[in-house]
């Protein structure tokens, strides 16, 4: 069954709307994704992509509180450099903290524009985005976090209308951060509403998230949902089990969102690089990542692809080629493996902020080892190109990675 047969309609699910916010989106004329096809890539070339994150100001804007015309001169100096570097897709994060870089009516403005959040940044960053990506040829994904609330844990910092202080009862500390908790129906629907509106406003090129759903796992620390699986686990077998039909579910309703506000917008999702470890299951990768989405992030990443929930997965292949633990070439060949036949599209997740990293190991020091993923992967057909981590390492490019990159592929 593909993602487009999923009947969970308009969604039913956001049809339980939390007191106070609004429960219909935007009844707006959907028009085609520009320029791209389904795979939100132009030029036919596959995937040649760059995530541009906001959240702690990463990559964009530098500092909080710049002037309007300087937030838009960095932004387009950041597409204008793709564009150099032959890439064709920018994966914007629009969505960083449970809040917005649009005028959104469920959540308040984005605090790493002004440096306050709620507090109107005198102009529409993602409007802007997709008009000047655009103008370039450039596709632009908008890329949401789903739960990520905040990273501290004083919900008396947040905005005064933010979602999470009308609504405590929502949210999970853990990790030294604030959480939407995964196990209430009430969040999954206001989380994915928060979110369409942003699809249904502007004609992006795709839907994106990333790695984060249950938080990563934190010693000592327990994740607590107890009155909430009390509440809704009772068909499961295990904690565990529930947990991940939580988050499938919200995968595939969000889907089947973006399918109904924005025909033919391709939605894909940016895992973890390791699904499970063999030693864990005799379908994982012959690997021993300290981390397996499976078990720790109760992320079901291969069930998504192989069930085809997705149209795309970017998996987030970190390591160098001959890792101990967790080698390149060994996850491209399972990754590869996995979407066979599915129609998910596989675009590989790469790490040129590694390259020159000072802590990193002497493979990263290696200008051509990002070069070498390229030529590595290109073995296997079903890889349709690759996402480099992030923006700010394609402007500083310390060793000249990037431009190896450029100029062995993408002349």
């Amino acid at each position: 069954m593909t993602r487009r047969a999923f009947t969970l309609t308009a969604l039913s699910a956001l049809g339980t709307a939390a007191p106070g916010f609004p429960t219909a989106l935007p009844e707006r004329p959907v028009t085609a994704a520009a320029p791209g096809g389904l795979a939100g890539t132009p030029g036919g070339t596959g995937m040649r992509g760059v995530w541009l994150a906001t959240v702690l100001n990463r990559d964009w804007p530098s500092r909080p509180g710049l002037a309007p015309a300087a937030q838009r001169a960095e932004l387009t100096a950041h597409l204008d450099r793709a564009v150099r570097r032959r890439l064709n897709t920018v994966f914007l994060q629009v969505r960083p903290t449970a809040d917005a870089l649009w005028p959104s009516p469920y959540e308040p403005w984005c605090a790493y524009l002004s440096g306050t959040q709620g507090e109107d940044p005198g102009w529409d960053p993602l409007g802007t985005a997709v008009a000047e990506a655009h103008a370039r040829g450039l596709a632009l994904h908008a890329w949401f976090n789903p739960y990520r609330i905040a990273n501290h844990t004083d919900p008396d910092r947040l905005a005064a209308s933010h979602p999470a202080r009308a609504h405590p009862d929502w949210v999970v500390s853990y990790g030294g951060r604030l959480h939407y908790n995964p196990g209430l129906p009430e969040v999954r629907a206001f989380v994915q509403r928060a979110m369409l509106d942003a699809v249904a406003r502007y004609p992006v090129d795709g839907v994106h998230f990333d790695d984060y759903f249950y938080p990563y796992p934190e010693d000592g620390q327990t994740f607590d949902d107890d009155e909430a699986y009390d509440r809704h686990g009772d068909a499961f077998t295990s904690r565990a089990a529930w947990r991940r039909d939580n988050i499938d579910r919200l995968v595939r309703e969000t889907a089947a969102g973006v399918a109904r506000v924005r025909p033919g917008t391709p939605f894909g999702i940016s895992p973890f690089g390791v699904w499970r470890n063999a030693s864990s299951d005799a379908r994982g990768s012959d690997t021993r990542a300290g981390v397996q989405t499976y078990d720790d992030l109760y992320a079901d990443t291969r069930t998504w692809v192989r069930k085809h929930w997705i149209d795309y997965v970017v998996p987030q292949l970190y390591w160098h080629i001959g890792d101990a633990d967790a080698d390149y070439a060994t996850l491209v060949d399972w990754w590869a493996d996995t979407v066979s036949g599915t129609g998910t599209r596989l675009y590989v997740g790469e790490a040129l902020y590694k390259a020159g990293a000072a802590d990193e190991p002497s493979a990263w020091q290696d200008p051509v080892e990002l070069s070498r993923h390229l030529t590595l992967a290109a073995r296997r057909p079903e890889v349709d190109g690759h996402v480099f981590f992030a923006a700010k390492d394609v402007a500083e490019d310390p060793v000249g990675a990037m431009a190896r990159v450029a100029a062995d592929h993408y002349r």
